[in-house]
């Protein structure tokens, strides 16, 4: 049964995020659930009752035609009909719906990549605050050690511009002074 069950790397890669959410688009989990995507679309469809628009949307013409340019399918490949997407929630639902014992499996390993990448934007989010009281921090120190460096240019190269001079100052002329004394 373990070797049914994809990995939880496989399954990260096919995660999207779309509307602000983050997605499973029906032929991927159709392909995950060992069932064929027309399959899933008719249980859906039947129990429509159990999935509002937080839980499943169909993705417009503008976002599929965004989603297939990134993923260059030719034009006879790929789907022709728009997928819905599956939010977390949605998902959990599947459960409820498709009942076989793959169905079981693969939506534990989808809920775990769901949380682990839940409990990554948190770690990332407090990293992001982290490094941001630094830069606040390490602003307040560059201003210091401005004001520091401005003190010992002026200690290394004093302003003389307003300074008297030190000292006797003779008023007669040099030469004549000197004259007197010779």
């Amino acid at each position: 049964m373990d070797k049914l069950v994809p990995k939880e790397e496989f399954i990260a890669d096919k995660i999207y995020k779309i509307r602000g959410y983050k997605v499973l688009l029906d032929a991927d989990l159709a392909g995950l659930y060992g069932v064929e995507t027309k399959l899933l679309k008719r249980q859906v469809r039947r129990n429509i009752e159990r999935f509002p628009e937080d839980f499943m949307f169909v993705l417009t013409d503008e976002e599929f035609e965004n989603l297939r340019s990134q993923y260059v399918t030719s034009s006879w490949g790929g789907s022709r009909y728009i997928p819905m997407a599956f939010t977390e929630q949605g998902v959990a639902m599947l459960s409820g719906i498709l009942r076989s014992q793959t169905a079981v499996q693969v939506n534990i390993q989808i809920m775990r990549v769901f949380v682990k990448m839940r409990n990554l934007i948190t770690r990332y989010e407090e990293l992001l605050e982290k490094v941001e009281a630094l830069e606040a921090n390490a602003l307040d120190q560059n201003e210091h050690i401005i004001k520091i460096y401005e003190v010992i240019k002026e200690l290394i190269e004093p302003a003389y511009k307003n300074r008297k001079p030190i000292g006797y100052r003779i008023k007669e002329r040099r030469e004549r002074y000197f004259a007197k004394y010779k």
